[in-house]
């Protein structure tokens, strides 16, 4: 048995974005970090009241992030993804959710978290729960960590697991946004947890598993 699951939104409520900047405030630079959290204030609110997308925001603002990083090697590259883990994603956890997962890989399934995070941020996630990770791949050039390629989210997302797996449909699949639809529907039986407002109405047309209400984002 298959079973994959989005992260953000479906595993934590946490941020890969603050989590980064928490280990630049605490290894790097405090001011860097001030500085960086004021930056994004304009936009926050204007996300918040809905004026943009709140998900592409979240998602731009990853990116973004990446260049925060000063001198990175690989060393350093796992030292701020197990900061981010800890210190941020695991903590605000939706223990609920990973039960399933523990649950589905005690039970015999492969377990995999397929996210639009950059792939090593969520691998010291995926290794507590006992799971293995797909995300955006990313690479060092010149000291600097950037994205190798694009943006693994929505039908990119899917696409690539189901690659790596060379499957076609997997049994279990979980999501939060109406971003994950496309993952959702290559599942014998799809979950919508705590879905966005779109998600959940699909999710009810269609007599998908819904766990959680609806959140609000902001």
């Amino acid at each position: 048995m298959i079973v994959i699951s989005d992260m953000m939104g479906t595993l934590t409520t946490g941020s890969p974005f603050l989590g980064l900047v928490d280990w630049v405030k605490h290894n790097q630079s405090k001011l860097q970090a001030n500085a960086a959290m004021a930056s994004i204030m304009p936009s926050y609110l204007l996300a918040k009241r809905g004026i943009i997308d709140w998900q592409l925001w979240g998602q731009k603002l990853m990116i973004k992030s990446l260049g925060y990083i000063k001198h990175a090697d690989e060393e350093k590259l796992r030292q701020v993804s197990e900061w981010i883990v800890e210190h941020d994603l695991w903590k605000k956890r939706r223990e609920d959710v990973i039960e399933r997962l523990i649950d589905h890989r005690e039970g015999g399934a492969q377990v995999y978290i397929a996210s639009s995070v950059m792939e090593p941020f969520i691998e010291p996630f995926a290794k507590r729960i006992g799971a293995q990770a797909s995300g955006t791949l990313v690479e060092i050039k010149n000291g600097r960590l950037q994205m190798a390629g694009e943006l693994m989210a929505s039908e990119k997302k899917i696409e690539q697991i189901l690659k790596r797996l060379g499957v076609k449909r997997v049994d279990f699949a979980y999501g939060d946004t109406s971003l994950d639809i496309p993952l959702l529907e290559h599942a014998d039986h799809p979950v919508a947890v705590y879905p966005d407002k779109n998600l959940k109405q699909v999710a009810l047309q269609r007599g998908w598993e819904i766990i959680g209400d609806t959140p609000k984002y902001g």
